[in-house]
């Protein structure tokens, strides 16, 4: 019955306890307060997935630029989505992308349309020469995001022929300079 109560008693033989209605209201009040967190902390979490993959992205340019200097050959990074998710590898130029060894990224990360790298089929690449410097004429970005978050962006844009790169997100507005006005990572 609704107004019974779980009873509890004490030394001087008086009743302590909680209504079953009592009970009620709080888990109603505790469930709706988690479905209102919920969607928040999958964001952050989306967030956070997001950012540690550009962080990933970051390093293995850096250490194919760093490779390239160190062996005195071409190195190339590169990224590409295998239909489940991205993955990443670090590798001598002249080593075909298929016989690379290849790193996932987080399942629910993809490369994401703003991604300007050059491209071989669904290759993403960045060369870099003996010196360390950019191979090719053309610099670029590589921008993932969220599979769930779709806003969600993280970019590293190597942004010099001396191989520099930086790192951005996601902006409300498109990037001014830009010919297009499509970018939100910049």
């Amino acid at each position: 019955m609704i107004g019974e109560t779980i009873c509890l008693l004490n030394r001087q033989g008086f009743q302590k306890g909680f209504t079953l209605l009592e009970l009620l209201v709080v888990m109603v009040f505790v469930g709706i307060l988690a479905a209102m967190v919920s969607p928040v902390w999958l964001k952050l979490l989306a967030e956070q997935k997001t950012t540690s993959a550009r962080g990933r992205i970051r390093q293995d340019i850096q250490l194919a630029q760093s490779k390239s200097q160190q062996n005195n050959v071409l190195w190339q990074f590169s990224i590409r989505d295998n239909g489940e998710t991205a993955e990443v590898s670090t590798h001598p130029a002249a080593t075909p992308p298929d016989l690379a060894s290849w790193e996932r990224l987080n399942e629910s990360i993809q490369i994401d349309d703003e991604t300007t790298l050059l491209s071989t089929s669904s290759v993403y690449y960045v060369r870099f020469d003996q010196n360390g410097n950019v191979r090719s004429s053309r610099l670029g970005r590589v921008t993932v995001s969220s599979k769930q978050f779709p806003n969600i962006k993280r970019c590293v844009v190597v942004s010099t022929l001396i191989g520099a790169t930086r790192t951005a997100k996601e902006r409300p507005l498109p990037d001014p300079s830009y010919r297009t006005r499509d970018r939100f990572c910049y």
